[in-house]
């Protein structure tokens, strides 16, 4: 596929979480939007393996914005995951920090999240 496939970390930066926590949740997504990729889109998911995996870590101002893009990602179908924090520790149970978007063709996951800054 032209493009190839990507995966985007949307992360609210509001939340000025540790940088542990915050790879922590970054994880979370990445692997929870993979999963859900290679259960739906499995050829979308072994592309993206085959190609190294390519991932973005973008930021929005807060979580209002998050779940705008969240909604939108599933509204399109993309392969989407929303983490939301247990609480034991730096933030309250059920705190969104972050969504995984894709892996998915790029120029779907660019048309999403392509106006947004690296974190």
């Amino acid at each position: 596929m032209p493009g190839g496939f990507k995966q985007a970390i949307v992360v609210r930066r509001d939340l000025r979480m540790g940088k542990g926590k915050l790879a922590a949740q970054v994880a979370h997504a990445a692997v929870s939007a993979a999963e859900e990729a290679r259960e739906r889109f499995p050829g979308w998911w072994s592309e993206w393996m085959r190609e190294g995996q390519k991932k973005v870590v973008l930021r929005v101002e807060g979580e209002e914005e998050l779940l705008r893009i969240y909604e939108e990602s599933r509204r399109r179908g993309l392969p989407t995951a929303l983490v939301r924090d247990m609480g034991l520790t730096q933030l309250p149970p059920g705190t969104a920090t972050c969504a995984g978007i894709g892996p998915a063709p790029e120029p779907d996951v660019d048309g999403l999240v392509g106006r947004l800054k690296l974190l």
